[in-house]
């Protein structure tokens, strides 16, 4: 579908304020907290599984969510944060609420550990039984009407040319705009000077359906980010890009 002119200079903005991008402040910092000796183990953070093997980094973030044995979960990239945390460095991370105590932490993992992946293609799995449960689940989510709006994810990003003011509205549910939307983030918004991971974008879309509130770690957020993982599958990686 062509772009409208409103379109084409949005993408136009993006591409002037994508040039130092200041998510690589928050990439730099994430790597040092990888490295770094932290905790009651006094421990770094390169032995960390992120489902490619003891402190294999490149290629992780594509290939999230997916199923740990020794969590017997589904876990995407900030929740595994949070249980390398604990299993290799002893810190009982305090990752509830966004950007306050450990999760400011994750946050800058997270930016470094997308920024790993740039330009790898999606390959989130659905080979094990969790894997394909919570893919089920998050496309049930997906579509999912509730709320005083009576809305669904579907209701905005489900049909080609959807838009909300000037904004166009990615299709999720076809393989190109699932990829880039899931590759997106985190994502530095220059409207208000934060760097959003996936869990506060997904955090946010719920606030403005009128949903309850998310929980950090909920399944159903890793649920969602599974449908849209898969549903992405083979797009290259974005992350971390700038929002407005």
């Amino acid at each position: 579908m062509a772009q409208t002119d409103a379109e084409k200079a949005i993408d136009r903005y993006r591409e002037l304020v994508a040039d130092g991008n200041p998510a690589e402040l928050w990439e730099a910092k994430g790597e040092d907290l990888w490295k770094k000796k932290r905790g009651p183990k006094n421990a770094s953070l390169e032995k960390c599984d992120l489902g490619l093997g003891p402190g294999v980094v490149k290629g992780a973030y594509v290939s999230l969510p997916r199923y740990f044995e020794d969590t017997k979960k589904v876990q995407d990239l900030e929740t595994r944060l949070v249980t390398c945390m604990d299993q290799h460095q002893g810190i009982k991370a305090k990752a509830a609420v966004y950007d306050r105590d450990d999760h400011k932490d994750i946050i800058s993992l997270v930016a470094w550990i997308a920024s790993e992946s740039r330009g790898m293609p999606v390959n989130v799995p659905v080979s094990h039984p969790e894997e394909k449960r919570m893919y089920e689940m998050g496309k049930r989510i997906f579509f999912y009407r509730a709320g005083p709006y009576d809305f669904a994810c579907a209701t905005c990003h489900a049909e080609d040319g959807k838009r909300i003011r000037l904004q166009g509205l990615p299709n999720l549910t076809q393989n190109e705009p699932a990829g880039k939307a899931f590759t997106s983030w985190p994502a530095y918004r220059v409207s208000n000077s934060q760097l959003w991971p996936m869990q506060k974008r997904l955090e946010d879309c719920f606030r403005q359906q009128r949903f309850p509130y998310v929980e950090f770690g909920s399944d159903v957020t890793i649920a969602l980010s599974s449908y849209m993982g898969v549903t992405g599958k083979g797009q290259k990686s974005l992350a971390p890009t700038i929002k407005r």
